[in-house]
């Protein structure tokens, strides 16, 4: 069976876990907190961080684009990547701008600062950092408008490993009431297509000690 080590609102574990639950694959999750620094976690993963996938054979597969790539490749039946050349493409390009510069621009400066920072012991979260997320994903929130206002999908025409990456984040960041989706109507019906998937209930169900997510968290219906 397949093993996940993860962090329940790390946007990148979810991805992974999201991936496992729309291919219908067997696995177990094992909750790991990187930041501790366990000896045996770093003979898995030398970076010492999530997501870690080992496989059937216990061979570690490490970081969130490369276990997304091994999962596609070793089981096909149900594909994020896109069917064409100029698909896969968009697909990676849109990942990458996810991964990366939502990443940097947000979340890092949200949902680290925010949660992370204190579950780490790292002190205070940066209020300067979080004001210039919350300013940030308004310009991302735009982007995702725009790409969804010739596209059923971010990607293209269907779901891919696009609209997952960008799911993601945003999942971890609403559980912190940190997405005004009101001012993006089409962005919220995008996203409540997503959230009503059965592959998202498990991510609706995390919870972290000290934090409560806003009541529209869990409602498909938001």
């Amino acid at each position: 069976m397949l093993t996940l080590f993860h962090s329940p609102l790390l946007p990148g574990c979810r991805k992974i876990r999201l991936m496992l639950k729309e291919k219908n694959l067997p696995h177990q999750l094992k909750v790991e907190d990187f930041w501790l620094r366990r000896f045996e976690f770093f003979a898995l993963n030398p970076a010492g961080d999530v997501p870690v996938l080992l496989t059937e054979k216990n061979q570690p597969i490490v970081s969130a684009y490369a276990i997304a790539e091994y999962l596609d490749e070793t089981f096909p039946e149900v594909q994020f990547f896109g069917n064409s050349p100029n698909e896969r493409a968009e697909v990676r390009r849109l990942v990458d701008w996810f991964d990366g510069k939502f990443d940097r621009e947000v979340t890092q400066l949200v949902l680290f600062e925010k949660l992370y920072k204190r579950l780490m012991g790292y002190g205070e979260p940066s209020s300067e950092a979080i004001r210039a997320g919350k300013k940030n994903i308004l310009y991302h929130l735009d982007y995702i408008a725009h790409l969804l206002s010739s596209r059923n999908w971010l990607a293209g025409e269907y779901l891919t490993l696009a609209d997952i990456s960008a799911a993601a984040p945003l999942s971890s960041l609403d559980y912190l009431g940190d997405v005004p989706w009101e001012q993006y109507p089409s962005v919220k019906e995008w996203y409540a297509l997503i959230k009503c998937r059965p592959a998202f209930r498990e991510l609706l169900e995390d919870r972290v000690q000290g934090f409560r997510p806003p009541d529209h968290y869990t409602d498909p219906d938001f």
